[in-house]
């Protein structure tokens, strides 16, 4: 492995700790390295802190080895004024004579301005280490800010037979396909995503809480589909555990793209990306209209005969995992 791409390599490892809490910031990693060492490293700080590149230099012990040392960043250091003042002002405040970037960061604010401000300042840039990996890393970032619509993960559990529900139930609560290893997997992607989604029907039949009990972690905002607004009010998607997104008609059209609806809508909220858990018929909405970027589809080790069955999806299968008696398949949306 080439010395950049190592480096670069550990800052996508350490920006998986911001996951889930620094949107709509991206989570950007950062490693500083001296004379083959690495002296300093950060990760973008839950959203309003500081970012990455400012974890990084002070986390360095020896301030006075900065102006020999290479600053390792997965995306191009922010040059204007958000919450925080511009990375690039503070590398270059501290002379930090090469900056090795995985990508370029394409939100118009910045867009090239960091790179143009460190080369004015006569920093030495290396730009596109490892780039496929890093715009990978930080594809809820770029899909928000290049197709103007949350990164969409798609997410259900089918039966060996094919079912996502049976036909009949005796209680309102959800009817268990899957086993509690797979629960607790889910749990830890609600942590990891901004938002999650459920039509009327599930809230009706499941009354879930969509939060995150079976993890340690931030939870999603709700975002309910609620067309004619006759949801019960003790549900628990209206308790006080997590802030919910009520979506009627007084919001989108729900005669036509509904999920194309759906996607400009949250983007105007700055979600940046959401997991859409069903049930069936909002599923195929997202697949129906092309908009979803992942699937996360469990087989759970049981059958149900006949219920609701499980929608129907294509894509490319990037991985197929066995969780002890369930089997996760992941797509991807390659149009």
């Amino acid at each position: 492995m080439k010395i950049h791409e190592k480096y670069i390599t550990r800052c996508i490892e350490i920006a998986k700790n911001g996951l889930g809490t620094t949107a709509p910031n991206p989570m950007v990693g950062s490693v500083i390295v001296y004379n083959e060492q690495i002296i300093g490293e950060g990760f973008t700080s839950a959203y309003g802190g500081p970012h990455a590149e400012v974890n990084a230099i002070a986390s360095v012990a020896d301030k006075t080895l900065l102006h020999k040392a290479t600053l390792y960043v997965t995306l191009e250091p922010c040059s204007h004024f958000g919450k925080t003042p511009p990375c690039s002002d503070l590398i270059i405040k501290h002379g930090i004579p090469h900056v090795v970037i995985g990508t370029m960061d394409s939100y118009s604010k910045v867009s090239g301005k960091g790179i143009d401000k460190l080369k004015a300042a006569g920093c030495k840039v290396t730009l596109g280490v490892m780039e496929a990996a890093c715009k990978e890393h930080h594809k809820r970032f770029f899909t928000f800010h290049n197709k103007k619509r949350p990164y969409i993960i798609l997410k259900w559990a089918e039966t060996q037979d094919g079912f996502i529900a049976p036909k009949t139930r005796k209680e309102q609560k959800p009817v268990w396909i899957t086993n509690p290893y797979s629960r607790q997997l889910v749990h830890k992607w609600r942590a990891e995503e901004q938002a999650i989604l459920v039509g009327t029907k599930t809230v009706l039949e499941d009354n879930p809480g969509l939060t995150v009990r079976d993890w340690t972690g931030k939870h999603p905002v709700r975002v309910v589909l609620d067309r004619a607004l006759k949801l019960p009010k003790h549900s628990q998607i209206f308790n006080n555990e997590a802030e919910t997104l009520i979506i009627s008609e007084k919001e989108i059209d729900f005669s036509n793209q509904v999920a194309k609806q759906l996607a400009d809508y949250l983007h105007q909220k700055d979600i940046q990306s959401i997991i859409v858990e069903g049930g069936r018929e909002t599923l195929q909405t997202f697949i129906n209209e092309n908009l979803w970027d992942e699937a996360r589809v469990f087989i759970g080790n049981t059958n149900f005969k006949q219920g609701v069955k499980a929608p129907h999806i294509s894509g490319k299968i990037i991985s197929e995992t066995i969780i002890d008696t369930d089997v996760l398949k992941i797509h991807t949306n390659e149009n």
